[in-house]
């Protein structure tokens, strides 16, 4: 079996790379790094380290590369003979592989009717239907329909912990030893595939929301927060009293959202909650804030993991979330010189000022509550 995997950073290869690989599936790796794919051609394994005090390893084997701006027809011929397609290159670089993965698709076609997934292994919502959509804007009708016969895009929740590192070794990678991947089972195409370590769901609503407003909401919160506490890593942030309060209380406002919306077990959820707090706390994996933090526009966005869990607050719950109203405020100050989006943000609250610049980012409506308590936690601050 051949599983296809666009991108062979630390994520690609600690993460999906590695489960695929215990699975039975030989993993060809395609990625612009020409000293990773070289060596992974070369060496034909690397070692996945767990970042805990056992340092447990394992090897994964049978990987190899391909080089996707030296070697495009091998990338088409690889889809097209692939059983598994899927991805970790980061949102901004799904449009581009998308031609890449069109181009082998079509290839495909005129060998074989065999089914094939997609699968989009990324943090964000609707990643494999995001990169459907882009891919398909490559082709024609008659393309699109008979693409939609032979393969699918099922959509994925992922969640490891993959922290920055520089090893000695350049093919090794250390990674939290908590893991997540759920794919919705109802858009696969063909059998479901025998992965183990990955669960396939019939609704996968519950599990990426859950996913976003836990983990991702609260990583935010901790960066964010601790960046305007003067801090330097998650690890300073975990390790301060009321940073660690704040994300605890913010958890909890997020919390209360999914278990009124998902009627999940109150008691369960926070145990989850508490296993993310300590994931952050893990004293092997010590992030950097700004790689945290990044990317505040995204971030501030209104699906995403800070005004998405706020808004509904108000839907599902009595009271207001002054909680994530204070990681938001947090949020529009953050103003780190080297992320081109921070520049970006000041650049236009400087311009609107705060409010307007809510609406524009945010995507909320002037009249919504949550805008005047974002206002109240600027102001306080």
């Amino acid at each position: 079996m051949l599983a296809v995997h666009f991108g062979a950073g630390n994520i690609g290869r600690g993460f999906i790379g590695s489960l695929l690989s215990k699975a039975g599936y030989e993993v060809c790796f395609v990625d612009v790094n020409a000293e990773v794919v070289n060596l992974l051609n070369e060496k034909k394994e690397y070692r996945v380290v767990l970042a805990d005090e056992n340092s447990q390893e394992e090897t994964v084997k049978n990987v190899r590369a391909i080089n996707s701006i030296q070697q495009p027809e091998e990338v088409l011929d690889a889809i097209a003979s692939a059983d598994l397609v899927t991805t970790a290159v980061g949102p901004n670089i799904l449009p581009i592989i998308a031609d890449s993965i069109a181009k082998g698709l079509r290839r495909r076609v005129e060998q074989t009717d065999q089914p094939l997934n997609i699968i989009a292994c990324e943090n964000m919502i609707g990643g494999s239907a995001f990169l459907k959509e882009k891919v398909y804007e490559k082709l024609s009708e008659a393309e699109k329909k008979q693409f939609d016969d032979q393969f699918a895009f099922p959509n994925a929740a992922v969640d490891r912990i993959v922290p920055n590192q520089t090893n000695e070794d350049k093919l090794m990678v250390s990674v939290e030893p908590f893991y997540e991947w759920v794919v919705d089972r109802s858009k696969l195409i063909g059998e479901v595939p025998t992965i183990n370590g990955v669960t396939f769901v019939e609704d996968l609503a519950p599990f990426i929301e859950r996913k976003l407003f836990t983990v991702n909401t609260g990583h935010a919160a901790a960066a964010y927060l601790g960046y305007q506490a003067g801090l330097e890593t998650i690890k300073d942030a975990m390790e301060h009293e009321e940073v660690l309060q704040a994300v605890k209380d913010t958890l909890r406002e997020t919390g209360t959202v999914l278990v009124r919306k998902y009627s999940f077990d109150y008691d369960e959820h926070m145990k989850y909650v508490n296993k993310i707090i300590g994931r952050f706390t893990n004293p092997f994996i010590n992030d950097e804030i700004p790689r945290v933090a990044r990317g505040p526009l995204r971030k501030l966005g209104q699906k995403d993991r800070l005004i998405s869990p706020a808004s509904q607050y108000y839907e599902f719950v009595e009271g207001q979330p002054v909680n994530l109203a204070k990681v938001i405020a947090a949020a529009l100050k953050y103003d780190f010189p080297q992320d081109d989006e921070a520049v970006a943000l000041q650049a236009k609250i400087t311009e609107l000022g705060f409010e307007k610049t809510i609406y524009d980012v945010c995507g909320l409506e002037e009249c919504h509550p949550l805008v005047s308590l974002i206002m109240e936690k600027l102001n306080k601050r």
